[in-house]
């Protein structure tokens, strides 16, 4: 998911690592947690992209939990930020409704981009699908996406849906992170092909919301924009507070209000 918010792998019954070859990572500067990964996904192998550990639909629980990605039905999370230069106001709703995705009931999260002196112009509307399984673990069933100029859409690019033309679940959020850890967020070839990398653990935040310990600190990237990383901060109880970029990025946005 590229967007700085919500953007989006462990075992659903084990966390076993295969001996495939792991893709490359980026780097962080300063970046505390240098242990090796506990997961990842192995690179593409032909014409396909080979996932260690397996997805299995049938190890799902009906709601998301996971201290780091809670999504409370009902849940208004508003935050401010800057991309290129323009200022935005972000707003990600967790909404009653479901979706049924591989016959699992995702939770349905609206994420709306606005710009504009008084942030009245839509620039981005998504909506996402995430499960938790019974280990913890927030998984990324896909998004459907639509960027708006002038009030018209001109780009669905990005939009994707798991088991839908070859298109493969990943992690949004692993139940226990730990330092070093490698995930892949999301898989449909030239689409949407985000990883993260959990470079900090009991991090302390501070943002327009509030002060927070014992967070967390990922990088996440795209080896369809080389060059390109993201820092991203999760808090207990919150989910997401912050994210800058921090290579080949201008991006920063800050969570500043929850309403229940």
């Amino acid at each position: 998911m590229p967007r700085p918010l919500l953007t989006l792998l462990l075992a659903a019954a084990s966390l076993s690592m295969g001996c495939d070859p792991q893709p490359t990572q980026p780097s962080e500067t300063a970046s505390d947690g240098g242990a090796s990964p506990a997961f990842a996904p192995t690179e593409p192998t032909g014409a396909e992209f080979r996932y260690a550990p397996e997805f299995d639909p049938d190890n799902f629980v009906r709601n998301v939990d996971n201290r780091f990605f809670p999504l409370v039905p009902g849940t208004r999370y508003v935050s401010f930020g800057e991309e290129d230069g323009e200022q935005e106001k972000n707003v990600v709703v967790v909404t009653h409704d479901r979706k049924n995705i591989l016959g699992i009931s995702a939770v349905v999260v609206l994420d709306q981009v606005f710009v504009g002196d008084e942030f009245d112009e839509l620039k981005e509307k998504t909506f996402d699908w995430f499960a938790q399984d019974r280990q913890g673990n927030v998984w990324y069933l896909g998004e459907d996406t639509k960027e708006f100029e002038d009030g018209e859409v001109v780009s669905t690019e990005g939009s994707w849906e798991a088991g839908v033309q070859g298109a493969r679940a990943g992690i949004i959020m692993p139940a226990h992170p730990e330092a070093g850890q490698h995930y892949r967020q999301e898989l449909f070839r030239g689409e949407a092909e985000d990883e993260a990398r959990v470079t900090g653990l009991g991090v302390e935040v501070t943002v327009p919301y509030g002060s927070f310990r014992g967070c967390i600190r990922t990088i996440e990237w795209t080896r369809l924009e080389p060059g390109i990383t993201e820092a991203k901060w999760y808090c207990p109880g919150v989910g997401f507070v912050k994210a800058r970029g921090i290579e080949g990025s201008d991006a920063r946005l800050v969570l500043k209000n929850v309403f229940d």
